[in-house]
């Protein structure tokens, strides 16, 4: 018979399963995100080729997506985002990279374009003020700047549910 655990290496372990299971299965934010309906926080960004001001998008929907290279749900839904654009010109979808390293974020950008501004925030400021981590996640503000959507993971950006909702907004 083996031996058994101690009760400090069993609480140990339970809080190690319970740690774990909360990285992976996602986070307590519920169906709601308390973002929906504050507005949107307003930061600017520069990386020395782009640079985007949010303050200055106002009167205009904004697509805010954070994303990494390293992050393959973000390259997921990078074709269906350049298609969104090209599609809904009228909306101004700007991307927001948390890369780190800004050779890997400029290989990234040769390797897969970018039909939308996207800028790399190797400070990780802008994500912060979101409360975003974990790429993909997408904000949808509208033209006074309040935010009326969060996508968390990789979406079809296509989709007729998101580009009504979209069409909506912009009217």
């Amino acid at each position: 018979m083996p031996p058994r655990p101690s009760l400090h290496t069993a609480l140990a372990s339970a809080i190690a399963a319970s740690l774990l299971m909360g990285s992976t299965l996602g986070c307590d934010r519920g169906d709601h995100p308390s973002q929906i309906g504050q507005p949107a926080p307003l930061f600017a960004v520069s990386d020395g080729q782009n640079s985007v001001d949010l303050s200055k998008l106002r009167g205009h929907v904004v697509v805010l997506n954070f994303w990494a290279s390293w992050c393959p749900p973000c390259l997921e839904e990078l074709p269906s985002m350049n298609a969104m654009q090209r599609d809904l010109p009228q909306i101004n979808v700007v991307g927001v990279s948390m890369d780190e390293d800004k050779d890997a974020y400029a290989g990234f950008l040769k390797r897969h374009p970018s039909a939308f501004l996207t800028v790399d925030d190797t400070a990780m400021r802008a994500n912060a003020l979101y409360g975003t981590f974990r790429p993909p996640e997408t904000f949808i503000i509208d033209k006074s700047g309040t935010i009326r959507r969060k996508f968390i993971g990789p979406q079809d950006w296509t989709s007729p549910e998101i580009t009504d909702f979209l069409k909506k907004l912009s009217a």
